[in-house]
């Protein structure tokens, strides 16, 4: 990254006093942790870990888009969460980004983060809308360093400041004094980490008074359907919240492979639209319209008679399955017409001996076993990941001066592992219905609540064509499945993209998604 990115000293802050310098050493390399590893850096029952002090290393800089300049200010670093005994149980690390002489009143400010659970927001924060990006050469697997940093002319730092903020026990935040993993590894302590988290950021910087977003990827997405209520019952309410490649409702999604491969479908189309496998007409957005009127109407209806389904009508729906898949009628019908996702990334292409991307299916790859069943690897993951590891810690070192001893942790050692699903939803009830008690999360009931009770609340669904980990079509269910009066319901708005569930990987498409955002954050803060 060229230097004129910075044009001021840095000066860290310990505890509100200003030194110059920065933190301790140079990082470790960041690691993913081991299936099934321990959860690290967290205090066992009989010890304590020591507490650290909030400190921040801060640096000024120029972004340029848009016509117009902006000087901004970067700080990283961390700040405590207490526990319910008023004592510090997590140092939470973020970098924000904020505009320089702008009045908090009038200027809002978006909180961040990735999803796993358990895992960093280095995706977001140097992929999507920070004021910088990493060049990859997606949808090619991206080669080994020298790695490249540009300014991000598409960063949302002309609309908000922006805050990424990592998740307890994942890249540099940490359990501290007596928390454990058992304090925020699940889907209603994460909620209640982040809660403290945004309420304790917004009172240090003088905040309360801005417009205020979350964005969300993926889990990142349940938890900000959660948070979102959580705040607005702590009164404080929100502007708006962008839900990128979204799960919010788990028990639909496990609810049986007749609604998971409903759900796929127009997925599935998609992704043979665009690597030529099926006969194309019209614009991809036609063809997925199909789709979703076939998924919901005859495919849906021919599932639900199982083996019950006369041969003439199976095998007619074979047809036509394979006519918007692009796989063969013989593979369709041995599948009795229910495709899944991990089959179909090994089978579209396997005349050709490659895979498919689960986060991505643009990208493809080379399997070591071509007449397996399931892929043995995502390409989309790998042809990513060191670019992202090594551009990230080369711009935390040499243009944000942070420094740390502790590894950056892509993924909290053990976290997924160890997460507690259930969740309390608000509606009352039990059992696992969409109030109450839930053995796995309906948050679209609380991004519900929200709405009702903020009727101003806007919300934006981002989506990608060519995501297989959270399909956009089972989005849309989720998300005009949430009782809501029409008035309500005409706050959600949906954005598709020619890209997977990082649609920022297509530079093209985070040019769209850009544009989609300039929209919604004037709708959202519209007096």
């Amino acid at each position: 990254m060229s230097s004129p990115l910075v044009r001021l000293s840095v000066v860290v802050c310990w505890s509100g006093l200003l030194t110059a310098g920065v933190l301790a050493q140079a990082p470790t390399a960041a690691r993913r942790p081991a299936a099934g590893a321990e959860v690290g850096q967290a205090a066992t029952a009989d010890e304590s870990v020591p507490i650290p002090p909030e400190t921040t290393s801060v640096t000024k800089h120029d972004w340029a888009g848009g016509g117009q300049t902006i000087h901004y200010t970067a700080t990283a670093g961390n700040l405590l969460i207490k526990d319910e005994k008023d004592k510090p149980n997590a140092s939470i690390f973020y970098v924000a980004y904020t505009a320089d002489g702008a009045d908090p009143k009038n200027r809002p400010v978006t909180f961040f983060y990735n999803g796993g659970p358990g895992a960093a927001t280095i995706w977001l924060h140097m992929g999507s809308f920070g004021p910088v990006r990493v060049v990859t050469s997606s949808p090619e697997a991206t080669g080994p360093g020298p790695f490249e940093m540009v300014p991000n002319q598409y960063s949302l730092l002309d609309k908000s400041d922006l805050v990424f903020i990592d998740a307890p026990l994942c890249g540099f935040s940490r359990a501290v004094g007596k928390g454990t993993a058992k304090d925020f590894a699940g889907t209603d302590e994460d909620i209640r980490a982040f809660d403290k988290f945004i309420t304790r950021y917004i009172s240090v910087n003088q905040r309360w008074n801005s417009p205020k977003f979350l964005f969300g990827e993926s889990y990142g997405t349940t938890r900000s359907a959660g948070l979102v209520e959580a705040l607005n019952n702590d009164g404080i309410e929100f502007n708006g919240v962008t839900l990128l490649s979204s799960i919010l409702n788990y028990n639909i999604r496990n609810a049986g492979y007749d609604t998971e491969a409903i759900g796929y479908f127009p997925s599935f189309a998609a992704i043979a639209y665009q690597h030529g496998k099926v006969k194309k007409a019209g614009t991809i957005a036609d063809w997925v319209e199909q789709a979703r009127k076939f998924a919901r109407g005859p495919y849906a209806e021919a599932l639900q008679q199982g083996d019950r389904l006369p041969p003439a009508e199976f095998e007619a729906m074979a047809q036509k399955v394979a006519g918007f898949t692009g796989l063969s009628v013989q593979y369709v019908k041995e599948a009795k017409l229910r495709i899944s996702a991990t089959r179909f990334r090994k089978e579209l292409l396997r005349g050709e001996e490659e895979i498919l991307g689960r986060y991505d299916a643009r990208f493809e790859g080379f399997d070591v076993d071509a007449a397996g069943e399931t892929p043995g690897y995502d390409p989309s993951d790998t042809g990513i990941s060191g670019v992202y590891v090594g551009a990230f810690h080369d711009y935390m070192m040499k243009e944000l001066k942070y420094m740390s001893t502790d590894p950056y942790y892509l993924s909290g050692p053990g976290v997924s592992q160890a997460w507690d699903f259930t969740h309390r939803a608000p509606g009352g009830g039990g059992g696992g219905g969409r109030g109450g008690g839930q053995s796995q999360p309906d948050v679209a009931m609380d991004l519900a609540d929200a709405m009702r009770k903020n009727p101003k609340l806007k919300v934006f669904s981002a989506n990608g064509y060519f995501d297989l980990a959270t399909p956009f079509f089972a989005t849309e269910f989720d998300l005009h499945h949430m009782l809501l009066p029409p008035s309500i319901a005409s706050n959600v708005e949906f954005g598709y993209y020619p890209a997977g569930h990082m649609v920022y990987l297509n530079v093209e498409a985070l040019k769209m998604m850009k544009g989609d955002m300039e929209r919604f954050y004037a709708e959202a803060t519209k007096r």
